[in-house]
C-alpha cells in the first residue's frame, strides 16, 4: 500500500470514529451533531410531548435557527407527572402564550455542555443562575460528582439524566421533569 494511500485510510477511520464519538443515543435514537434541535427532537421517541408543544406553540422555526441555544428537554414521562389535563389544556391554541412562555423557560441563550454547566456552579460558588429565553431564572446546582440539578422559580428540581447531546444548532441536555417560570 502507498504510503499517501494509508495516510487516507488511517485519517478516514480517525475521523470516522471522531464523529461517531459525538452521537448520543437518546431512548433508542441517536441524536447526530451534523442535525439541529428539532431534526433531531423529532426523532426521539422519548420527546413526542414535548415536540408536539414545540409545535403547538409555533417554535419550530425558531428551534432551527443557527443559534446556538441550551436546551433542557423534558421526557414524555416528565410531562405525565404533571398534574392531570395539564398537557392538554397548554396545547389549546388559546394558550399557545403560556405554553410557548413555558417551552422556552427550558431554553438559554448560548451553547452550555456540562462543564460550561459545572464550571459556572463552581464560579458561582455552588449555584450557577441562567437567564432563559422565556427571561426567567434557572438555577443549576452539583448534585453528586457528575450531576447537574436544575431548580426552577417555583422551587421545584429536575435532574439532567443525559448530558451533552451535540446540535448543530447548540446542545440538548435530556431532563426527568418540567420546570416551570413564575406565571
Amino acid at each position: 500500500m502507498k504510503k499517501s494511500s494509508l495516510l487516507l485510510a488511517v485519517l478516514l477511520c480517525f475521523t470516522s470514529y471522531f464523529v461517531s464519538a459525538q452521537i448520543v443515543t437518546v431512548g433508542t435514537e441517536a441524536m447526530f451533531p451534523t442535525k439541529n434541535i428539532v431534526e433531531n427532537a423529532v426523532n426521539s421517541k422519548a420527546h413526542t410531548t414535548l415536540v408536539a408543544a414545540v409545535k403547538a406553540a409555533d417554535l419550530v422555526a425558531t428551534l432551527q435557527t443557527k443559534g446556538p441555544f441550551t436546551v433542557f428537554a423534558p421526557v414524555n414521562d416528565a410531562f405525565e407527572n404533571l398534574p392531570s389535563g395539564t398537557v392538554e389544556n397548554l396545547l389549546k391554541p388559546e394558550n399557545k402564550a403560556t405554553l410557548s412562555k413555558i417551552l422556552t423557560y427550558h431554553v438559554v441563550a448560548g451553547k452550555f455542555d456540562f462543564d460550561a454547566i459545572s464550571k459556572a456552579i463552581n464560579a458561582g460558588k455552588g449555584l450557577a443562575t441562567f437567564t432563559t429565553v422565556s427571561g426567567g431564572k434557572l438555577f443549576a446546582t452539583m448534585n453528586g460528582s457528575h450531576n447537574i440539578m436544575l431548580k426552577d422559580e417555583n422551587g421545584q428540581t429536575a435532574n439532567i439524566s443525559t448530558y451533552d447531546v451535540l446540535q448543530s444548532n447548540g446542545v440538548i441536555h435530556v431532563i426527568d421533569a418540567v420546570v416551570l417560570p413564575k406565571m
